[in-house]
């Protein structure tokens, strides 16, 4: 076989090597950049040109990436052998999206692998969130206690009536933190079991009647009345009827909280009919209050943990701030959905919506 020949068949085993390179690399999900022995780029995939670009087969790896940590991870993994992960951050309008370059060498090649790490970043921004609003929730009523302790141990000793106003108020802050101990214990039990689906028959006309029951003492202390219409009088769901009751009790204790004084909320189970929201056969179960209602660019956030519409006015009639994610939780794990609908000055309805039949 003469030079030319050779050279020809070394030539369609190099181009059928490359379009074989580019096969494989589309197949993966992940970005993929491929950098040849000249430094030049290789071969690429779909998601590597929706991240950086079309066009860059041919080109100096340089002009695609730019980062100076990811060229001199790419030059130190070729002249050692050793693979390597460095930080990639692309900016994209006003957001920043991290990624973790895992570089490796391919015999003469050096392959570039992409990973977002957006949700990875995101559930440690929640976590130090969470601790930190923690933090602060507890810090606030046990400075107050260890103020109180200090003034009744010196200038308050023999003084009957501030001795008896703040003990008041320390049991006051010492319940504070005894529910929100409790709330943090039940969110944490509520997020374990999510992915457990309750199997259990519940009767909602009479666990709404007995949640009622139970909130009456608040109601009274509140000058609101709490009114059960009840459409479907026996209507049975799927569920764990101790979060359920967790779930309507924190709803109705909510519109006796923010509801208006002498006015009413009002319970509503409706009659089960196919729900968009469920896909599905389900029911509504509504609870409406009278009170000042909440501006739109609240709502989407009130499922938040911490997330107060008025912080003061919440720690005054006691919330912690997690009741809503709790609630959120437990729906999520009866495959329901929770709607929360309110304008200034017209009150608010939250509905739950459950399926009626249980999903497999």
């Amino acid at each position: 076989m003469n030079a030319s020949l050779i050279r020809l068949h070394l030539l369609k085993g190099i181009i059928l090597s490359t379009e074989r390179i580019l096969n494989l690399i589309d197949a993966i999900p992940l970005p993929v950049l491929v950098i040849g022995p000249d430094d030049r780029i290789r071969a690429t995939n779909t998601p590597l040109e929706a991240l950086l670009g079309t066009d860059l087969i041919g080109k100096h790896h340089i002009t695609a990436l730019r980062q100076p940590a990811v060229i001199d991870a790419i030059a130190a993994v070729r002249q050692s052998g050793s693979k390597t992960s460095v930080r990639f951050v692309t900016r994209e309008r006003d957001k920043d999206t991290p990624f973790r370059v895992l570089v490796a060498k391919a015999d003469d090649d050096v392959v570039l692998t992409f990973e977002d790490q957006s949700a990875a970043e995101d559930v440690g921004k929640m976590r130090r969130d969470f601790v930190a609003n923690v933090s602060h929730e507890l810090r606030t009523p046990l400075t107050a206690l260890l103020g109180f302790i200090e003034t009744l141990s010196g200038a308050a000793r023999d003084d009957p009536a501030a001795r008896a106003r703040f003990l008041g108020i320390m049991a006051h802050e010492a319940n504070r933190m005894t529910r929100l101990v409790d709330d943090l214990l039940s969110l944490s039990r509520v997020e374990e079991d999510e992915r457990v689906r309750p199997r259990e028959q519940v009767e909602l006309g009479a666990l709404l009647a007995s949640v009622i029951k139970g909130l009456e003492p608040q109601a009274s202390a509140a000058d609101v009345a709490v009114r059960l219409d009840l459409k479907c009088p026996v209507q049975h769901v799927p569920g764990d009827a101790g979060q359920l009751t967790q779930v309507f009790s924190n709803l109705i204790e909510n519109g006796i909280k923010y509801g208006a004084s002498g006015k009413q909320v009002l319970v509503t189970l409706e009659e089960p009919v196919n729900h968009l929201r469920l896909r599905g056969q389900g029911v509504q179960i509504r609870v409406a209050d009278q009170g000042d209602g909440i501006a739109g660019h609240h709502i989407a956030r009130l499922t938040e943990r911490f997330y107060r519409v008025d912080s003061h006015r919440s720690r005054q009639v006691g919330g912690t701030g997690l009741g809503l994610a709790i609630v959120k939780h437990i729906i999520n794990r009866h495959r329901g959905r929770l709607l929360i609908e309110s304008e200034l000055g017209q009150g608010t309805i939250v509905s739950v919506f459950l399926p009626v039949a249980s999903l497999s």
